[in-house]
């Protein structure tokens, strides 16, 4: 009974951390190097809990990654990039510890896709605001095509389904592959997603790992 008590609590413990891959590291350090050391500690944290929820439902999976950006602070592009309008990469907005809505959707929908949701179903949504009186962005996720989709949002952080959202308004949406203009339902298809100049510069830095620093630090 002795010899086989170790080998039952063994099967028990947690199974350690998995270990980061060579492309990770290299996100890790190059963030580290750019932004400080607690910064590749939060991409650290990201690839570990990108690796923890691979197999979990997908509904799991918009809540946790959903609940693990919305701790970074919210900042307007202007106060912290400078500039009118900047569509930080995850590493860029990791690496800064904040930025404004187009940043918060932008890594939850780059978290989904690794974590095995398929493009199709997910959107980015440029929405006006109504109660804010601004332009605003959150991402949709359909279960099916024809599922009324849920939001997710920094906003507001419970996940909702669109119809309980009628302080959104939504203006066009788009993903890795193409553009819709909302007027109706579903949208109608505008073309593919490269007419974004925003997005095509975003995914330009992130193929070449090209990280800008903001003009204030919200590292902590």
């Amino acid at each position: 009974m002795k010899f086989w008590l170790p080998l039952v609590l063994l099967l028990f413990m947690p199974s350690p951390p998995q270990a980061l891959n060579t492309k990770e590291q290299q996100w890790v350090d190059a963030v580290a190097l750019t932004y400080g050391t607690r910064a590749g500690k939060r991409v650290e944290t990201w690839r570990k809990e990108i690796a923890k929820h691979q197999n979990a439902p997908e509904r799991d999976k918009l809540t946790e990654i959903n609940r693990f950006f919305n701790q970074l602070y919210f900042v307007n592009d202007i106060d912290l990039w400078g500039k009118n309008d900047y569509w930080a990469t995850p590493l860029e907005f990791l690496g800064s510890n904040a930025g404004d809505c187009e940043d918060f959707t932008i890594a939850k929908y780059f978290s989904l896709l690794e974590l095995g949701i398929d493009d199709k179903k997910l959107r980015l949504v440029y929405v006006k605001a109504i109660e804010l009186n601004q332009f605003h962005m959150v991402l949709a996720y359909y279960s099916t095509p024809n599922a009324e989709p849920l939001i997710l949002d920094n906003i507001n952080p419970e996940i909702k389904p669109a119809s309980t959202r009628r302080d959104l308004l939504p203006i066009y949406s788009f993903n890795g592959k193409n553009l819709w203009l909302m007027k109706s339902k579903n949208g109608q298809l505008a073309g593919d997603s490269s007419r974004l100049s925003l997005w095509n510069d975003l995914r330009e830095r992130e193929r070449s790992l090209k990280l800008n620093k903001p003009i204030v630090s919200y590292d902590e």
